[in-house]
């Protein structure tokens, strides 16, 4: 009436910061699914089509005469390999494609496993308590103390290097981070009423445990196991870049960039291409596990 206008209501977070938080959602998401459709796609000789796909070349085909050529943009390179050829002729970007499928498919599968003996047994503690608390707590101190690289050095020796060992080494130990968080929400789970509520009426210890406390759980879960994602690539890469990993002639992005490693002086792109992958994933795993906990954690809801 006199010119004075309404104030604008608080929308609580600014512009800029609403872009941000936007921006660590979509880029990691865009990179996982690249990562993602590269190594489904790799080839498709697993439905028939061996001679289609995204990789150009066999990633174990060498080709002496054209070894440690340079990236295609790089002068000296052959537009045939796009991110050049190691010390073999071997195509690098092929290489790459494949290598995704490998150190991607031990993470989910190590993350999967992990997850649900350690959600078990933290659960398991959590409710219980008292004697069964502290004998699943002291295994899962044992777990957390034993050294991750002796037990794959101890089964190298005993099995021998490879996928299924990778698998194998990651999982022995990786429950037990699981387990201790989820031993913690348990324990605060079950002083609720409606568990207590669940006990009056004659419920079994494990509907309870599966019916009333792992659902109050799942979230917790998730962003743990978002937040893995990196940390289990990176241990891949670690196994297969001492030798105790994926063997040759297998491609992963750890054994890549273990065979460029005596070249970084004259050939930086067989281990440069792997090692980006490598942080791309680590990066958007983190990026999206940061992004999951905000939305589900009702305490940075509001923030």
């Amino acid at each position: 009436m006199f010119g004075i206008g309404k104030k604008k209501a608080y929308t609580g977070l600014s512009r800029g910061t609403r872009i941000v938080r936007s921006l660590t959602l979509i880029i990691p998401s865009i990179v996982m699914v690249i990562m993602i459709i590269i190594a489904l796609f790799a080839n498709l000789g697993w439905i028939g089509l061996p001679d289609v796909g995204l990789a150009p070349h066999d990633p174990n085909s060498t080709n002496p005469r054209d070894k440690l050529l340079p990236p295609s943009f790089i002068e000296g390179g052959k537009s045939d390999y796009f991110l050049g050829t190691d010390r073999l002729g071997r195509d690098i970007f092929s290489r790459v494609l494949y290598g995704a499928r490998v150190s991607l498919s031990v993470s989910l599968i190590v993350i999967l496993i992990t997850a649900v003996i350690g959600t078990i047994l933290g659960i398991l503690s959590g409710y219980k308590g008292g004697r069964t608390d502290a004998f699943i707590m002291r295994v899962t101190d044992v777990a957390l103390s034993f050294p991750a690289l002796l037990l794959a050095m101890l089964l190298w020796v005993a099995i021998g290097p490879g996928y299924w060992t990778v698998v194998l080494a990651l999982s022995i130990l990786g429950w037990a981070g699981y387990a201790r968080m989820i031993r913690g929400e348990s324990l605060r789970i079950r002083e609720s009423d409606f568990v207590a509520q669940a006990q009056v009426v004659g419920a079994s210890t494990w509907r309870i445990m599966f019916r009333h406390i792992f659902p109050n759980i799942v979230n917790s879960l998730i962003v743990i196991m978002t937040l893995q994602v990196g940390m289990m690539i990176l241990a891949e890469a670690a196994l297969s870049f001492l030798g105790l990993g994926i063997t040759a002639p297998t491609p992963s992005w750890g054994s890549i960039v273990a065979d460029g490693r005596s070249q970084l002086d004259r050939a930086w792109w067989i281990s440069a291409f792997p090692g980006i992958c490598i942080g791309l994933v680590v990066m958007a795993g983190n990026f999206l596990g940061d992004w999951i906990r905000d939305k589900l954690d009702p305490r940075l809801r509001q923030l």
